[in-house]
């Protein structure tokens, strides 16, 4: 605060007509078109002619003065499908070897698979799927949505079941 102010506080505190804005804080504006010795006189500071001198003369900002632009210059490449995108064909991949954790005659499910960590995820909208990575021991009851040959091969030959089933909304909440 100024001195000023200061002794003003000191003997009662500031008044309206006191107040003041701060120094620099208040900038007058541009008086434009008032004389050639203003600086803004005549063309008011947009130059000699051409779209940007006009009123409403403004230029998108992508525009670069009928150059070939940017967007058509550079190369088109690639694709990414919308299923894979948004999850719909893609599953959450559970090899035989991880279902040895589990003891023998469980029921393998999305729910039993979610709790060790191994369910489906909320971007794998198609649920689980079976690989024949590993070996298997245990006689297992396996409720999926897929499963390859090798691994229903396996499951069978250690005296398991194997059933496909839809994937159901609760497995994916619970995740």
């Amino acid at each position: 605060m100024e001195e000023k102010d200061m002794q003003e506080m000191e003997q009662g505190g500031l008044t309206l007509e006191s107040l003041a804005p701060l120094p620099g804080s208040r900038k007058t504006g541009k008086r434009l078109g008032r004389g050639e010795s203003s600086g803004l006189g005549k063309t008011s500071g947009k130059g000699n002619k051409g779209q940007l001198a006009r009123s409403g003369g403004k230029v998108p900002a992508w525009f670069e003065g009928g150059q070939m632009p940017l967007y058509r210059r550079i190369r088109k490449v690639g694709f990414r499908s919308r299923k894979i995108r948004d999850g719909i064909n893609q599953y959450q991949i559970v090899n035989v070897a991880e279902l040895e954790k589990f003891e023998s005659g469980t029921v393998v499910d999305e729910v039993t698979l979610a709790s060790i960590g191994l369910g489906p995820r909320a971007h794998k909208l198609a649920g689980t799927k079976i690989l024949g990575n590993g070996e298997l021991t245990k006689k297992l009851t396996v409720k999926v949505q897929a499963i390859s040959q090798a691994a229903q091969a396996k499951i069978e030959k250690a005296g398991g079941t194997v059933e496909i089933v839809s994937l159901s909304k609760s497995a994916v909440a619970a995740e």
